[in-house]
């Protein structure tokens, strides 16, 4: 996924001068080709990542499209304020590639995990939030951000997850995609985002197995949340799961609630959050380890809906 989204900047550079990267103390040899080719717009800055934000926000006023990338602590925790008031104050279409969305940095600790960067980044005015869930949407994403208005934070995965997603469906920021429908009603519900989408599926295989259909929602932006599906799916569903890697503060379940909240009437479900805990981490691993730890394992989310859904 990240060398995915990465080297569709330099592809849809190709056919359109306004796209620049600006990279932060990334690999030297990054985007190669793209520096050799395109030399003023491929820039790879020290460890400066307030700068590189600034410098994207004034390269965005000149008529530039450009593409931030590195760690995403880096640009949410630590760029916060030049996020808020350089690119989200002035609604400029600048894109943040932030590597290493949720707990893909395992082995490196609290300091490199980013579990809460959809909440700040969903805090913002103007900004957009997206987690996509393999390489082959992340192209799709990568081609509809082009001439999208907004900044864009663009929370990537770790690189070589299955490939879920499917063409036929379509990719449109702000619409969610139903993975796997389910006719009738009183079933489970699970809406995922991001990489969680890929368990939810091989969680309601296992429910499947257990004679227990769920349907699976995948919502690759949540902001702008795609208000309507969900809406929709959760008028038929007997229970409503969000499944994210994130913690259950401001997160894709914060996002579902906060909808629910507004138009849910007197008869609002419950939305049962299944997410990382309220705490840093104390484990150090692999990131299937502190997923694992967490409760959110496709076994464990399946147990999980069992559970609540009396199975």
């Amino acid at each position: 996924m990240r060398a995915t989204c990465v080297n569709m900047v330099y592809e849809l550079a190709k056919t359109d001068e306004r796209i620049a990267f600006i990279g932060s103390d990334l690999s030297p040899g990054l985007l190669a080709a793209m520096k050799k080719d395109m030399p003023d717009r491929h820039f790879m800055e020290g460890v400066m990542e307030q700068h590189i934000v600034g410098m994207a926000a004034g390269m965005a006023m000149d008529g530039f499209i450009p593409y931030v990338n590195t760690i995403a602590t880096f640009l949410t925790r630590r760029c916060y304020e030049q996020v808020a008031l350089d690119l989200c104050l002035h609604d400029l279409p600048v894109r943040l590639i932030a590597n290493g969305g949720g707990v893909v940095y395992a082995p490196l600790g609290p300091t490199h995990l980013a579990v809460e960067d959809i909440a700040i980044m969903r805090a913002l005015p103007n900004m957009t939030v997206v987690a996509v869930v393999d390489a082959e949407e992340m192209k799709r994403l990568m081609r509809a951000s082009v001439d999208w208005p907004h900044p864009i934070y663009i929370r990537l995965g770790k690189g070589g997850d299955p490939i879920v997603s499917d063409e036929k469906h379509g990719f449109e920021i702000g619409k969610g995609i139903v993975m796997r429908p389910v006719a009738g009603s009183g079933h489970p519900l699970l809406i995922s985002c991001g990489v969680m989408s890929g368990r939810a599926l091989d969680a309601a295989k296992i429910l499947a197995g257990k004679g227990i259909e769920a349907e699976v929602v995948h919502i690759h932006t949540v902001k702008p949340l795609d208000q309507a599906l969900i809406l929709d799916r959760v008028k038929a569903a007997g229970s409503i799961f969000t499944i994210e890697e994130h913690t259950a503060i401001g997160g894709l379940g914060s996002a579902v609630s906060d909808l629910l909240d507004l138009q849910g009437g007197k008869t609002r479900p419950v939305v049962n959050k299944l997410a990382l805990p309220d705490r840093f981490q104390e484990n150090y691993g692999l990131q299937e380890d502190l997923l694992a730890i967490a409760g959110l394992s496709p076994q464990a989310i399946a147990d999980t809906v069992m559970k609540h859904a009396g199975g």
